[in-house]
């Protein structure tokens, strides 16, 4: 049996393209307060007005009605004419560059049957808690604004397709304030609406990169409406989710260094030994940039920088035990550290992006940490083959990119 992946066009709501670039926000959470606050005093069209009521965090509606705001201010900017509604299904074309990465994606509708039966696959464990809180929220708000980030194996073909439809003019394009270039091509032909359906149902696996808990969350919203809603055809439109389908070769991914606060009673020569069963211990008299194999970390103690190489032949018996991120907590973390898991506690903190190398040093120059490991990132073949295991990511092993601007295309329940 051939396994095709379900990919379709839907009817966006979108700004007006004259105001894409004042409506267009990061994800919410990725805003520290005092930007967040600036963005809403001084932005009547931000779509963060939509997700957030501006109120103090005294004065936030509650549960339920926290939502139904939401929503109430999502009609709002519909009737206001700040967003429109497509006269007609259509794909999206997303092309993003920023920091040297260029890239490629198509927003679309995808299924979540093929999620269920693991068409799209997944490498990352969510939270309960945290499917059924945005849950209620796409239940209640009746949208989904950010899309969730997949990667596809290209042989070409599409590649060939997207790059076509980029050569015409895009219907917006804009700078963000964080230097990121973002352009949106609607397509509406018959004819290419048709050939992206079938080659891209010619690929079969879809990965998700990034958003496993919204994801997850349409899910649930899925199931939920299904038991309560008499008919049930399975093509309601919560019976999919908005994806921007990303060539893998047009992912980066980024890894997370590892800080801990202390070396757990041991003492410097003591730790060092400890380090020495398993890794070849070489100090670093010069500049270090990080770790440049697998199965090698960089490591920074007491103002030097060293290099650890696992020793010896290795045989993993599967994916998981093959990761940096795996074999640094199976050796070091949790038999030397005492970090059992990296999720819970304050001992052990984590830093990603650009100069985190620099970062990790200051950190443990001013005292906040005893000792930090360098990692490098698992590449996209590696999380393909943990997902085809059913296997899941360790926490806080990668940071990936692109990620798609929130509020450019809107996909309604």
């Amino acid at each position: 049996m051939t396994w095709m992946a379900i990919v379709k066009p839907f009817r966006a709501i979108r700004p007006d393209w004259d105001k894409a670039h004042l409506v267009a926000s990061r994800s919410y959470g990725d805003y520290p307060r005092e930007e967040l606050q600036q963005l809403l005093r001084d932005n009547p069209l931000s779509f963060l007005q939509i997700i957030y009521s501006g109120r103090s965090s005294a004065e936030q509606e509650i549960g339920g009605e926290r939502y139904l705001g939401v929503r109430e201010r999502f009609l709002k900017f519909l009737e206001q004419g700040i967003f429109l509604r497509d006269g007609k299904p259509g794909f999206y074309l997303y092309g993003t560059e920023r920091d040297g990465l260029g890239s490629l994606g198509l927003f679309c509708a995808c299924s979540l049957s093929d999620y269920r039966s693991g068409i799209i696959k997944k490498h990352e464990e969510t939270l309960v808690v945290r499917e059924q809180g945005f849950a209620n929220y796409l239940y209640r708000a009746g949208f989904n604004a950010e899309p969730v980030l997949m990667a596809f194996s290209d042989p070409g073909q599409i590649q060939e397709i997207f790059e076509k439809i980029a050569e015409r003019a895009p219907d917006c394009r804009f700078m963000d304030p964080e230097g990121s270039r973002h352009s949106l091509w609607k397509v509406d032909d018959p004819w290419e609406l048709e050939e992206l359906e079938i080659t891209f149902g010619g690929l079969g696996s879809l990965y998700i990169a990034d958003g496993h808990h919204r994801c997850a969350s349409s899910n649930l919203v899925a199931l939920q409406r299904a038991a309560r809603e008499g008919a049930h055809s399975g093509c309601e439109p919560y019976n999919y989710f908005m994806a921007c389908l990303v060539p893998e070769s047009q992912i980066r991914i980024q890894g997370y260094n590892r800080m801990v606060r202390d070396l757990n009673g041991l003492d410097k020569a003591t730790f060092l030994q400890a380090l020495e069963v398993n890794f070849t211990v070489t100090q670093h008299s010069g500049t270090f940039s990080g770790p440049m194999a697998k199965h090698s970390f960089g490591m920074y103690l007491e103002g030097d920088f060293y290099s650890l190489y696992l020793r010896g032949e290795h045989r993993f018996e599967d994916p998981l035990e093959a990761l940096d991120v795996q074999i640094l907590q199976r050796t070091v973390l949790r038999p030397i550290l005492g970090i059992t898991d990296p999720r819970k506690g304050d001992r052990i903190s984590f830093i990603h992006g650009k100069d985190n190398l620099k970062q990790m040093q200051d950190k443990i120059d001013r005292g906040d940490f005893a000792v930090g490991f360098a990692l490098l990132p698992p590449a996209m073949g590696d999380i393909k083959a943990l997902a085809d295991a059913g296997a899941v990511m360790p926490p806080k092993s990668t940071y990936i990119e692109p990620k798609p601007i929130c509020g450019l295309a809107i996909y309604e329940l």
